[in-house]
């Protein structure tokens, strides 16, 4: 899996990723930002694989890593989409309650 973690890098690194509205929208809504995702994409590893649905493109990967503040552990779900770019799904802060 290390080659899929090392594509998943490469698309943020080169700028080759979406953000759905709802990702944005759990960003806020866990005061995450944008280079938050990132860096836990470039720190993180992959933790689940879930298979591709009936209607979606591929599968989704749970990559789970660490935001820009070196403490808060991020988990973001995404799939390779046209031309291997990269759709972040979703994204939100891992609680340790």
């Amino acid at each position: 899996m290390v080659d899929l973690l090392e594509q998943i890098q490469s698309a943020i690194l080169e700028n080759r990723y979406l953000i759905t509205d709802h990702a944005l929208e759990e960003l806020v809504a866990d005061s995450l930002h944008v280079v938050d995702l990132e860096s836990a994409i470039l720190t993180g590893t992959i933790e689940r694989v879930q298979p591709a649905e009936p209607n979606a493109p591929g599968p989704r990967y749970t990559v789970v890593g660490t935001a820009t503040d070196q403490d808060t552990q991020v988990a973001v779900v995404c799939r390779f989409v046209v031309e291997m770019r990269l759709l972040v799904i979703t994204v939100y802060a891992i609680s340790h309650d």
